[in-house]
């Protein structure tokens, strides 16, 4: 029986494989040890649920602190807030850098804004403790004293 010469990517050719010794394509291990890593964490304290309900209040604080701000807004729309990346002005461009640049001075990193909108963005995904949103808020109110 002739086979057919099939062109196929280097990942789905057999002989790729058996000509390295089936390592050509050694999977990510480390990737794949600490995702297992999350998902026991994830499984320990309750699973999604109990996840979506720690992200939830964390974004809740630090909405709950911007809209009573006198100096921070969201120029979201409530139905629209993210509960992963939250965004927030001071109305002042040049405000915004030095908040950014403290902010970092405190050991607070990547809370700039988009690059084509400017502002702050605070992402708090599932690895941001509430201690974390906890200190940025402390932070914040700070900054709005000092800077009024």
């Amino acid at each position: 029986m002739q086979h057919k010469q099939v062109n196929v990517t280097t990942y789905l050719d057999y002989k790729v494989h058996a000509d390295n010794g089936s390592t050509y394509n050694t999977p990510n291990c480390f990737g794949i040890y600490i995702s297992g890593e999350v998902f026991k964490h994830i499984k320990n304290i309750g699973g999604i649920a109990a996840i979506n309900k720690i992200n939830v209040e964390k974004a809740q604080k630090l909405y709950d602190y911007i809209d009573s701000s006198e100096l921070y807004t969201c120029p979201v729309r409530e139905k629209d807030r993210s509960l992963m990346n939250v965004v927030f002005v001071t109305g002042d461009a040049d405000l915004d850098k030095k908040f950014v640049a403290e902010a970092k001075a405190n050991n607070m990193h990547n809370l700039n804004g988009h690059r084509s909108i400017g502002g702050m963005r605070a992402s708090i995904y599932n690895a941001m403790p509430m201690e974390g949103v906890d200190a940025l808020i402390e932070f914040m109110k700070k900054f709005e004293e000092e800077n009024k």
